[in-house]
């Protein structure tokens, strides 16, 4: 089976909030019974059991069933392995002493695929490994050129996928058909100027593709290969369709579509006229965020949401009986099916929770048996860390806040040392789930408050369109009302909060500082934006084609220079900002430029004001490399702990 997600809007800044005054009005969250175990706090966890590399992940299956694939580490880094589903002896068939292998997939049952950047500049290749000789090859030898995969063509050709890069023009993407044994390639469709999405139909046809301007989007389709592409769909970006994939006749296209609505739906549309057809799943109170398929059995099979956490619609019967056969084996956990082979015999499950990164099994589907592959990290115990709980506040201006709470256990919560994690994106989300960062600081004693502000992704289009060039004003206002709100619950000491952040999280971070600089004792920056000008010129240039979209989103900086003067806080920083600092960067970040806190760092230490600041050369947009989780994360817990008072 085939999860599809959508990717409605473009996340421009991914990873990974504001003025002062005004109350935080009315509570609709409440502490949660049994929030806190009973009994003494858990043991001090050691820093690196958290950050480390897993002892393995990223399980798939071959085609044909027969070889189970698994990402591991060797040399520090984690590299690809193989072993027989059946059981026997691994073998590691690459051997990246660099970077994290953190993405493959299989190319029938010879070949493995994977993509790799240099020290974290984004610019993906895509490598292919042969099975039978060992051999690696780059398929995409190419200087500062971006390949992304676009169909696997499984049941379609032995050796060739559909894949689009930006060589001939840096700010586009042309789609390519490439042969992976060989490495022979040939562009199937030239990109006229500003598609930034193909589609393909069930025959592996090039058929749909949708483009933008900035500020305008719209649908091509065309009958065939050999028919010029027909703009069918134009709108502004606020609303939005996106093809997903063809019916499995070919002759319609699933789609999420916002269009006339607030909350995304996945929908049935004409390519010809991109008129709907039909509603396969809404859900009122959230978007909706994929749809599912079995390639086999030619069917829909669910589609997914989250509320406080992940749900689903089921829209298959088999597919809904498996699913709640695995729950009853395994109670208690989220479950998802991550990989099978062809034939839909064998299932990869990965079991997961707030608590844990869970483990891995081989589900099979005909005699139901379910065999455990790997606890992911056995040195973490379930019962040492700390439950994720679902809150909501109201914003000062009446929106509801949803967010969650994570209280360290065997503590009173009273007065606690709080850390405030503002997410990056900013058009993204927090969900409940595991996260490394969260339970390191809960097991430090720290209460963990993560708020999806206004413009986090999910919650429709109103939510989402009530952030627009609100980037250090309501946005800010959202997580200042949030710690308000834990303050006045009796939960955060309000003398011990900082603020922690990456990506937008981090210019939040930044924005939290210069703008309530009362509310926190301390604040860590990770690879955050500091000033919106510099910011605005040192994009990708394949993220050029949305810059108008930008403007619309965050500001121009030649219309709106008054706002991003007063909202970019390198540019407020000498009368303002006087909490510690601590901020930290990748040399090759091509999304958040160095620059951008050089600008701050040296802004802030003219004037005398306590700042760290780490940079790792070998890094981009957030640190990769275990040794340099580990430096960071060392120094984050030193730093926070120095500035709250907390003890270690």
């Amino acid at each position: 089976m085939r999860c599809i997600n959508s990717l409605g809007r473009v996340d421009f800044i991914s990873a990974l909030h504001q003025r002062a005054g005004m109350r935080c009005l009315a509570v609709f969250a409440l502490l949660i019974p049994g929030l806190i175990a009973a009994g003494e706090p858990p043991p001090t966890i050691p820093l690196r059991d958290f950050f480390k590399n897993p002892l393995s992940s990223s399980y798939l299956l071959s085609p044909d069933g027969k070889t189970l694939s698994y990402l591991a580490p060797w040399e520090t880094r984690m590299n690809i392995f193989v072993r027989p589903t059946a059981g026997g002896e691994a073998k590691r068939i690459t051997s990246d002493k660099q970077r994290d292998i953190r993405e493959y997939f299989w190319k029938g049952n010879q070949f493995v695929v994977y993509a790799q950047d240099n020290k974290g500049d984004e610019n993906f290749h895509l490598f292919r490994i042969d099975l039978k000789s060992g051999e690696v090859k780059d398929l995409t030898p190419f200087p500062k050129v971006r390949a992304e995969l676009v169909d696997d063509l499984e049941d379609i050709s032995e050796n060739e996928i559909v894949m689009m890069m930006n060589k001939r023009d840096a700010e586009v993407f042309d789609a390519y058909r490439l042969n992976v044994a060989t490495g022979k390639m040939k562009m199937i469709a030239k990109n006229p100027g500003h598609v930034d999405h193909w589609v393909t139909d069930h025959k592996g046809r090039i058929l749909a593709a949708t483009e933008s301007d900035g500020v305008n989007a719209a649908l091509l389709t065309r009958p065939d290969e050999k028919a010029p592409f027909k703009k069918v769909l134009s709108t502004n970006f606020r609303e939005r369709l996106t093809p997903e994939f063809y019916t499995f006749d070919n002759k319609e296209i699933y789609a999420t579509s916002n269009s006339g609505r607030d909350k995304v739906a996945i929908v049935k549309i004409d390519p010809a006229t991109a008129r709907e057809t039909g509603t396969i799943y809404e859900n009122p109170e959230v978007d909706v965020d994929s749809l599912a398929f079995s390639k086999k059995r030619k069917v829909l099979t669910y589609a997914e949401y989250t509320t406080w956490r992940e749900e689903r619609k089921y829209l298959d019967p088999q597919t809904e009986k498996m699913y709640s056969t695995i729950e009853q084996k395994l109670p208690g956990y989220q479950i998802d099916l991550v990989g099978n082979d062809h034939e839909e015999d064998k299932f990869v499950v990965a079991a997961t929770s707030d608590r844990t990164p869970g483990s891995r099994y081989l589900f099979d589907a005909k005699t139901k048996e379910l065999t455990k592959l790997v606890d992911v990290a056995p040195w973490l115990k379930e019962d040492q860390l700390a439950p994720m709980k679902p809150i909501e506040y109201k914003s000062r201006d009446g929106l509801i806040i949803h967010g969650y709470l994570t209280l360290p256990l065997g503590r009173d919560p009273k007065n606690l040392p709080t850390v405030m994690i503002p997410h990056g994106g900013p058009w993204a989300r927090d969900e409940w789930g595991y996260d490394p960062e969260v339970q390191f600081l809960a097991n430090r004693g720290y209460a963990v408050l993560q708020a999806n502000f206004r413009g986090s992704t999910g919650y429709g289009r109103k939510f989402w369109e009530a952030s627009f060039k609100q980037w250090g004003k309501t946005m800010q206002d959202d997580l200042t009302d949030g710690v308000q709100w834990l303050i006045k619950q009796g939960i955060a000491d309000p003398k011990r909060v900082a603020i922690y952040g990456g990506s937008y999280g981090g210019y939040a971070t930044l924005a939290g500082v210069t703008y309530t600089p009362n509310l926190y004792a301390a604040a860590v920056d990770y690879v955050g934006i500091s000033n919106l000008f510099t910011f605005m010129k040192t994009i990708p240039p394949y993220w050029k084609p949305f810059l108008d979209q930008m403007h619309e989103m965050v500001g121009d900086p030649e219309k709106d220079k008054d706002l991003f003067t007063a909202m970019s806080p390198a540019l407020n920083a000498d009368d303002k900002i006087k909490t510690p600092l601590f901020v930290a960067q990748g040399a090759q970040d091509p999304r958040v430029n160095k620059a951008e806190s050089d600008q701050i760092v040296q802004s802030l230490r003219k004037r005398g004001v306590d700042v760290e600041y780490m940079v790792k050369d070998n890094e981009g947009h957030g640190f990769s490399n275990e040794e340099n989780r580990f430096a960071f994360y060392e120094a984050t817990e030193a730093f926070l702990a120095k500035h709250l008072k907390q003890k270690s």
